[in-house]
């Protein structure tokens, strides 16, 4: 058996899944406007690899605590089918379509909460999908987040328990990702490729010989 890592957020999509849910829920009056500012200061963190997780975790969960999980999940579809699906690189699919044409299992895997990030999963033909997970309250969502996240080392070991439970050992792996908080998976798996890779992750990928990919919308 061989396996393909996807990360989603710009690795697959030409943005980030989980700020473009808060912009959609401000513009259909389902969370304050100053969501998007508080989001934002804590994204330029992220991106300077020291994201405080437990705070943007309960930022971007407020919006949908107190909803069932089953009236939120046309909303979600909604929204994938307007904002995710159109920013969805054509080399992303062209490299899912190669995976699936050589019977590899693929896996997305995210720093994202799993109720983006599994429909989402879904949406791009791909049975497999780990994120955040979410807590539940007879069905309800609280608003808190749950177990290990699946950000930087956290990701592999979620990835491994996800291994374990699927009884899968994989001969071969692939890894995608854009962000050097994907550095655990990008080391852990046999091929790793760098998306659109920053001057910090292009210098490990030169360093280490990874394949760099540049894809365009």
């Amino acid at each position: 058996m061989q396996l393909a890592i996807f990360d989603l957020d710009e690795t697959l999509i030409a943005g980030d899944s989980a700020s473009l849910w808060l912009a959609f829920m401000v513009q259909r009056k389902l969370a304050p406007a100053d969501i998007l500012e508080q989001e934002r200061q804590l994204m330029a963190a992220y991106y300077q690899g020291r994201m405080d997780m437990d705070a943007y975790m309960a930022l971007t969960l407020a919006p949908i605590r107190h909803w069932q999980a089953r009236d939120l999940a046309p909303l979600v579809d909604e929204f994938i089918e307007q904002e995710i699906l159109p920013l969805v690189y054509p080399e992303a699919r062209a490299r899912l379509a190669w995976h699936r044409s050589q019977n590899h299992e693929i896996v997305i895997i995210s720093a994202t909460g799993e109720h983006l990030v599994k429909p989402i999963a879904r949406a791009l033909g791909v049975n497999h999908a780990i994120g955040i997970m979410l807590e539940h309250d007879d069905g309800v969502y609280t608003g808190r987040p749950r177990g290990v996240y699946s950000y930087r080392q956290g990701k592999l070991i979620r990835l491994q328990e996800w291994l374990e439970q699927q009884s899968l050992s994989p001969t071969h792996s692939y890894g995608y990702s854009d962000s050097p908080n994907d550095l655990p998976l990008l080391e852990f798996v046999d091929t790793p490729f760098a998306i659109n890779p920053g001057e910090h992750l292009a210098r490990i990928a030169r360093e280490r010989h990874w394949c760099c990919l540049d894809w365009e919308l």
